[in-house]
């Protein structure tokens, strides 16, 4: 990724954590205070709409602690309620404010505990573009499509809401 730094990585999260959170919004807006939509999935084997909030998460908090050389601590995936499903983005938004590294961290290896006894070792850079973001995107990719399945108004401008900002008139 040309001109990847630590600070274009933290950018890039934040702003797809706001797309996450205005998601959440108008979702909340559709179906009203009734949290049950935050158990809503797209298949049996997959995770609800509110577990899939706190795994798009774990990706730029995990990416934080990295940064501050704490190993990995996923969020607590059962997310039950809004205050909930918001305190894990605004929780998550904050901690990304708090990185103090240098770019030098991108060079840096780093080790992925994947449970029973399987992990891969990858460069910082490799870390961040071929796991940490995969994943985040995997994720709220997952959250939008249950909430298109489940009704709820949105659509690619919704999705694509970083953008907003770049758009010009003529």
């Amino acid at each position: 990724m040309p001109n990847q730094s630590i600070d274009s990585i933290r950018t890039l999260f934040q702003s797809r954590l706001g797309t996450l959170e205005g998601l959440l919004k108008v979702a909340q807006t559709h179906f009203g205070d009734q949290e049950l939509f935050l158990q809503k999935r797209i298949a049996t084997d997959m995770f609800p709409f509110g577990t899939q909030i706190a795994f798009t998460c774990n990706q730029p908090h995990n990416f934080a602690l990295w940064c501050d050389d704490k190993p990995a601590n996923n969020l607590d995936p059962e997310v039950t309620s809004l205050s909930q499903a918001y305190q894990h983005i605004g929780n998550t938004k904050e901690r990304l404010l708090g990185i103090n590294v240098e770019d030098e961290k991108l060079s840096q290896n780093t080790r992925i505990e994947l449970g029973e006894s399987l992990y891969i070792e990858l460069s910082g850079s490799a870390y961040v573009n071929e796991f940490l973001i995969p994943n985040f995107y995997f994720h709220l990719v997952t959250a939008y499509n249950i909430l298109r399945m489940a009704g709820v108004p949105i659509g690619k401008r919704d999705y694509m809401m970083h953008l907003v900002p770049l758009v010009k008139t003529e």
